[in-house]
This record gives C-alpha cells, structure tokens and sequence, in this order.
C-alpha cells in the first residue's frame, strides 16, 4: 500500500526525516531550505523529539553531532552557503564515524549567489565538503516521491556507514506543490536501519577496531562505555595517535567501508533507454524536464531515453562506462558549468567532445522546450 499526499519536497523531507525515526533537529533558517527546518519544528516535539534553531550554521551541525553521539538519529540541514559554514564540523564527523543526515536545498552561488532561484551547484561541494581524505555519500531526489524516499534511505545509509550522508534537493523540487506517492508506514519502519551496539564488556570495549572495510560501533554517549571521539587521528579507543601504521590504516577504512559496499549505496534510473538512440544523463528536477521532453520527441518519432544518477557520490561509475559506450549520441544537462560532466568523463574514458551538453548556470531551470531543440540538432 502507498500513501498519496500533496506537499512540497521540503515538506516532505522533513517527514521522512520523522518517520525515519529522527528525534533531533540542529540548524539555521536559509533560503530555500528553511521549511525543512520549520517543518521539523512542529513535528519533532509530537515524537517526542527536540528542535533547536542556534545562533548560526555551525552551532546547528555542532548541536546535531552531540546529539548523535548520545545516540540519537540526527539532522541538519541549509543550502550552498550553510554547508561551506558547516564544513569544518562535517570532517569532524567523516573522521569520528558520527552519523548525520545534511538536506541541501540547492540555490545558485558561490557566495550568497541567487538565494530564491534553482541551481546544481554544489555537486562537487558534496563530494569533498571539507578538507582531508574520506568517502562521501550523496544523495540526490528527482521527484517529490524522492524528497521523502531519499531522505529515508540517507538516514538508514547514515546509520549503517556511521557517517553524514547528503541529501540534495534543489529550489525547483523543495518548493514544489504536488502529489506525491509514499510507502507505507508500516513498510518504511519495518525496513529502518540502526547502529550496532557493543554489548560486551566495558573494559574491553574499542570502537574503532573493527574490520578494515566496516565502520566503527560507537555505543551511545552516557552509558558506561569509555572512549574518545576527535578529529585528530586515532587508534582503536578513539584516542589521538600518530602511529603511522594506525593513521594509514584509518584513512583506508574510511574509504573502504564506503567503497566496499557500493551495491549497498549505488541507485540509479534507466528512464526508455531500452530503444534509445539518443541518451540524456540528468539528475535532480532537471530529470523531469528531460522525462516530459523524451515524451513529447517519441511522438514525433525520436527515440531519445533517460540515465539518471540518484546516487552521485559514489557515482555509479561502471553503469555510466557501460551506457557512455552503449550511445554514440549523449546528451548531458545540468543546472551548472558542468560539475558532474566531470565524472561522467573520468567513469567513462570519453573525451568531452563526444558528448553534446546543455549547461545554465543563470538560476533559471531547463525547459523541456530547451531539451527538445538541442536533442534536435543531433538528430
């Protein structure tokens, strides 16, 4: 059974962030993020959870960390700006193994850039947020639907891989007015992941020596476990050392428990690509320009099909390979200069003159009119 609801993505990520089981919310009202956050206001205390809006972005993913390591499913959220504030604290939680779910409702920048219009912008802030080696996770919703699905999903990822996962929406999909189609209730928390617990004995308890491609079991703040959390790096209590030994081991844990368990993060669409002669590669709401565009040019008899990455980082590299080399006509859109060309070239091997690509950085989306003229020369 589904749910049919009619809401805005902002709206609904901040639901999904309920119904995933999120009892804290820290952070700082910014356009056009801020209904995440004044959703969760009203909704959390219901659950029995605690909101707070701080003084500024930091404080508010400072607050949400503490909360999280006390043990509790967390979130900030913010746009562009707010994660380049928050970055400092974001290593921290790479280098800790503290889960956070971060919701970036995208707008145009750098700086304060075009605070109420649509961008993708900050694909590439997504994948390195903060300085220093690590994984990231990122998250990125095409529809309503996935402004609730995704947000689940980030915090069921944040749980398992002990890390922040991202959660991009942009302006277009968080202030959208529409129906929107959910999972059951019932199916969304029989299938919720939490974090391993040591339940052993106190005196032998180390977080972080775990395998070398799994995260580390950080019990609960306040419940009798003794260890360290720091950004510095450390051996297996959490304790700063500079071993070199136990620092290369660390940061290749870090990839590795990412990097190793891809089939567990890896989500994309394949939208009428089965008869395709031409591809479009788009993610976010500039997929449903190009879904409404492929729609109207198979009327006309032009067989053009969908890739749609739903998980950027880490990208779906072997699926891009295998369709980059399937196509002789691709087409790639994005609502920037072309941040995730990027990856598209290096996952490929192709050369950036074999492919057509169709770029606004301007704040305005991409209209299916736009699609279909440009899908019109390469014919």
């Amino acid at each position: 059974m589904s749910r049919e609801v009619v809401s805005t993505g902002n709206q609904l990520a901040a639901k999904a962030a309920i119904d995933a089981g999120c009892k804290f919310f820290g952070g700082y009202p910014l356009t056009p993020s801020s209904e995440i956050a004044h959703e969760m206001s009203k909704m959390l205390p219901k659950v029995g959870g605690v909101f707070i809006q701080m003084e500024d972005e930091i404080a508010g993913i400072s607050v949400a960390l503490g909360s999280s390591m006390s043990g509790v499913k967390s979130m900030t959220n913010t746009s562009g700006p707010g994660i380049s504030l928050k970055a400092e604290q974001i290593g921290l939680a790479f280098m800790g193994e503290v889960p956070l779910v971060i919701t970036n409702v995208m707008r145009g920048g750098p700086s304060t850039g075009l605070p109420t219009r649509p961008a993708q912008q900050d694909i590439l802030q997504a994948q390195a947020p903060t300085h220093g080696d690590y994984q990231s996770i990122t998250l990125c919703a095409g529809s309503l639907d996935e402004c609730y699905t995704e947000t689940v999903r980030a915090f069921n990822l944040a749980e398992r891989f002990m890390t922040p996962v991202f959660v991009l929406l942009d302006e277009t999909l968080g202030h959208m007015v529409g129906k929107a189609e959910l999972p059951d209730i019932e199916e969304v928390q029989g299938n919720l992941v939490e974090r391993r617990v040591y339940e052993g004995d106190a005196a032998t308890y180390e977080p972080y020596n775990v395998p070398s491609d799994e995260p580390a079991i950080l019990n609960p703040f306040f419940k009798g476990y003794r260890y360290h959390i720091t950004g510095l790096h450390h051996g297996p209590t959490g304790f700063p050392t500079e071993d070199a030994k136990m620092c290369q081991e660390l940061i290749d844990r870090l990839f590795n428990k990412i990097l190793a368990h891809k089939d567990e993060i890896e989500s994309y669409e394949e939208f009428m690509l089965d008869d395709a002669d031409i591809m479009i590669i788009a993610y976010g709401s500039v997929s449903l320009s190009a879904k409404e565009a492929i729609r109207q040019l198979r009327k006309e008899g032009i067989k053009v099909g969908l890739f749609r990455p739903i998980t950027l980082w880490p990208s779906p590299e072997e699926k891009i390979d295998e369709l980059c080399h399937k196509f002789d006509k691709i087409l790639v859109a994005e609502m920037n200069k072309g941040q995730y060309f990027n990856e598209i070239q290096r996952a490929s091997g192709k050369k950036a003159s074999e492919f057509e690509t169709l770029f606004k950085a301007n704040g305005r989306p991409i209209s299916p009119e736009e699609f279909k003229a440009k899908i019109k020369e390469m014919v």
